[in-house]
């Protein structure tokens, strides 16, 4: 985990402002992938812990899309002309 975290800090900070739209991109597709798999998981799940583990991570995984979306729409709005 801590591997990964250096690893995606340095991946952030290194990669050019034109490459930084398909990377949130690629991010926000490995969190609908993690919906996915939570879904089936808590679905076809035996004990009650699994069921809730599934829960956790598409409730965390759907705050993570949203939460995405929202930034990214913040920074659309940076360079939208004001009106005067």
């Amino acid at each position: 985990f801590v591997l990964a975290c250096f690893v995606g800090y340095y991946v952030v900070w290194s990669v050019t402002p034109a490459l930084h739209t398909p990377l949130m991109a690629v991010t926000n597709a490995i969190s609908s992938v993690i919906i996915v798999g939570g879904l089936i998981a808590s679905a076809e799940a035996g004990s009650d812990v699994a069921k809730w583990l599934g829960l956790a991570a598409v409730v965390l995984a759907s705050v993570n899309i949203f939460g995405g979306f929202a930034v990214t729409e913040r920074m659309l709005a940076m360079y939208k002309k004001k009106d005067k």
